[in-house]
């Protein structure tokens, strides 16, 4: 019947909803917490075998581009919405250990050994185009994205070079990391990029926001190389790697916010930087404050 029905019970004023395959239009849709909804399966394999190749996504596509046989590789794959794979263009120049991030409505592929100062970018269509090359060749490189920008940071040779593509896909190249190293991980979160750990063996974490501003925040808890980050909710993590031995340890870094915990009842409107409706009776305020509440009458 895909509807919802409002039962009044009693006379307190009680009230029952019934739903039967029901869901509300404009919205979208939500995933249930349950531990068990993570169903596996395995979509068609990438057109060919190989390692050193990087990910990252565009519009409906997920892409898988580069990597190593027994030779480079400039194969792209793509997997749609429904995991369906096609081969879009290949990369301009077979190469691994290349890296990939996204911005706006490009995929980019940047670095990799072998001619490794290639950027291909890839739009939403899956049409290729190779905007300005990176500044210093290099692969075995790190790439995230905040703001408008994408980054390419670190590489080998040894390098503290960061470039950073617009949306435009116009390169600039902001202040070096503060070490050069390679084999490092990156991530961002809220409103920094993150380059964290890497070769010569490093705890070195440098952070740009979204102005390309570098910042050097708390080193990471050990120093590592070969290491893995990715971001989940108001964290951004750094995980295993290697110094003489495996490595273990996971550190994780949330922005410091400064501003206070204003009390204010449910609905009331409040604007300090966009307008906003409080869905809790606690609202946090980002200092300095500029802006406004609007209390009911008798509230205060």
């Amino acid at each position: 019947m895909a509807e919802a029905i409002i039962t009044r019970r009693g006379g307190g004023g009680g009230a029952e909803i019934t739903f039967d395959d029901y869901t509300p239009q404009n919205t979208s849709l939500g995933y249930s917490p349950s531990s068990n909804i993570l169903t596996r399966s395995t979509p068609t394999a990438l057109s060919s075998g190989r390692y050193g190749l990087a990910a990252t996504s565009v519009g409906d596509y997920a892409l898988f581009g580069g990597g190593y046989t027994t030779s480079s590789v400039a194969v792209v794959d793509a997997y749609n919405l429904s995991l369906t794979r096609t081969t879009p263009t290949v990369l301009s120049v077979a190469r691994y250990q290349l890296a990939a991030t996204s911005i706006g409505d490009n995929a980019l592929f940047g670095g990799g050994n072998v001619s490794g100062a290639v950027v291909d970018a890839y739009n939403t269509s899956l049409t290729r185009t190779t905007p300005t090359a990176l500044s210093v060749a290099r692969g075995r490189l790190a790439a995230t994205s905040v703001g408008d920008y994408a980054l390419f940071g670190g590489g080998e040779p040894t390098s503290s070079v960061v470039d950073a593509y617009n949306t435009s896909l116009t390169r600039s190249t902001p202040t070096v990391l503060s070490v050069a190293r390679y084999q490092l991980a990156a991530t961002s979160i809220g409103d920094n990029a993150l380059f964290g750990g890497g070769i010569p063996l490093s705890s070195v974490v440098d952070a740009y926001n979204t102005s390309l501003t570098r910042t050097t925040p708390t080193v990471l808890s050990s120093a590592r190389q070969f290491l893995a980050a990715t971001s989940v909710g108001d964290y951004a993590l750094f995980g295993g790697g290697y110094t003489t031995t495996v490595v273990a340890v996971v550190d994780a870094y949330i922005p410091k916010a400064t501003g206070f915990y204003q009390h204010m009842p449910i609905g009331t409107k409040f604007n300090f930087g966009t307008e906003k409706t409080a869905i809790a009776t606690e609202n946090f305020i980002p200092t300095p404050a500029t802006g406004w509440i609007k209390y009911k009458k008798g509230e205060i």
